[in-house]
């Protein structure tokens, strides 16, 4: 994947953040809870229980499914920001022929100190659970391909699972909706 543009960040910030909303408050849920309790007062209990349980499911178990996947897909965002970032730091690199560096390294909770890297020629890239391999531009630049190739990939999966969760709990809604009997 290459950079974001503006236009593309933005874009993401505006699903995430719609995401959010629809998750945190479901406005798309579109059934007034004082028409619930309303219409929950002349139900039989068979009726009662059935609502019981869809709201339930709701709440129990495809909000917070819904949730973890909107943090999954972030977290994959992150991630490409990562590995574009590191690519177009080698190609810089490469294209300006820097053999030797010196950089203000963060040691963690915002300490920084001053290091000085003779040979840049070799890096290492964190390939995941906490492991970091040695690699040459070449070979970074190799491994950040696929890497980006299996993020979009990922990305693209949990895309569908959201709208899955969401169209899920739409149909739970509606359900809710038929046994109130409420017009749409």
């Amino acid at each position: 994947m290459r950079s974001l543009s503006p236009s593309q960040v933005l874009l993401r910030a505006q699903e995430t953040i719609t995401d959010f909303f629809n998750c945190v408050h479901f406005g798309f849920m579109s059934i007034d809870i004082n028409a619930l309790t309303y219409y929950r007062g002349d139900m039989d209990s068979h009726k009662k229980e059935k609502l019981q349980k869809f709201e339930e499911f709701v709440d129990l178990r495809l909000k917070p499914d819904l949730v973890r996947a909107i943090a999954e897909r972030d977290k994959i965002f992150e991630q490409q920001k990562i590995f574009s970032d590191l690519k177009k730091n080698i190609e810089t690199l490469e294209n300006n022929g820097v053999t030797s560096l010196r950089a203000m390294v963060n040691l963690g909770s915002e300490v920084y100190m001053q290091a000085d890297v003779p040979d840049t020629r070799h890096i290492f890239v964190d390939v995941g659970m906490g492991f970091h391999v040695e690699f040459t531009w070449t070979e970074a630049l190799e491994f950040i391909t696929v890497k980006q190739a299996r993020l979009d990939k990922q990305l693209e999966e949990y895309t569908h699972l959201i709208a899955s969760i969401k169209a899920q709990i739409k149909m739970v809604c509606e359900g809710i909706r038929e046994l109130l009997q409420i017009p749409v």
